[in-house]
């Protein structure tokens, strides 16, 4: 599928309610739970999608449009979240992203990016050059990834007790 602005609407305006509706009223053991070592659980996963919100796709979408000759992003800190969730509950962040993601996609639709605009390219500290267009697929993809990855970690925690039928369920044999 190529990319455009309104089918990766139709993915970006969906996550905040997927993940309200799949995470909103969950115990803990589901929301903390993850696939052992330094590996995230569910509300490290909302955690980091804030910080994406609040320092990624249209803070670098807005540098690719600027007048500036610099269009450097700032590195992106994937671990941010582990800092600035605590003490919140998994209801807060999941308002937060909600509210976040409402003002983001606001300021996407508002600028209607032309066919042009959207081959503009902005420089990737570590990828590179890339274009509007790659970055705004990569927020669709960002958020998809995410939903599986809390998928793939709420559906092993039940690995053990799937008995024989382990081997019939992909999700966990990733």
């Amino acid at each position: 599928m190529k990319y455009s602005t309104e089918k990766a609407l139709e993915i970006l305006e969906q996550t905040p309610k997927t993940l309200k509706s799949y995470l909103g009223n969950l115990s803990n053991d589901w929301l903390f739970a993850n696939e052992g070592g330094d590996t995230w659980n569910p509300y490290d996963v909302v955690g980091h999608l804030i910080h994406g919100e609040k320092t990624d796709w249209i803070p670098r979408l807005k540098i690719i449009l600027s007048n500036s000759e610099n269009k450097t992003f700032e590195s992106f800190d994937r671990f941010a979240q582990f800092e600035n969730s605590k003490g919140k509950t998994i209801t807060q962040l999941l308002n937060e992203f909600e509210n976040l993601r409402q003002d983001n996609l606001k300021v996407l639709k508002q600028l209607n990016l032309s066919s042009e605009q959207l081959q503009q390219k902005g420089m990737h500290p570590e990828l590179g050059e890339v274009s509007i267009s790659e970055l705004l697929a990569c927020w669709v993809t960002h958020d998809l990834g995410h939903i599986a990855q809390i998928s793939r970690v709420m559906a092993k925690q039940y690995k053990n007790e799937v008995g024989p039928w382990v081997a019939y369920i992909p999700i966990l044999n990733t």
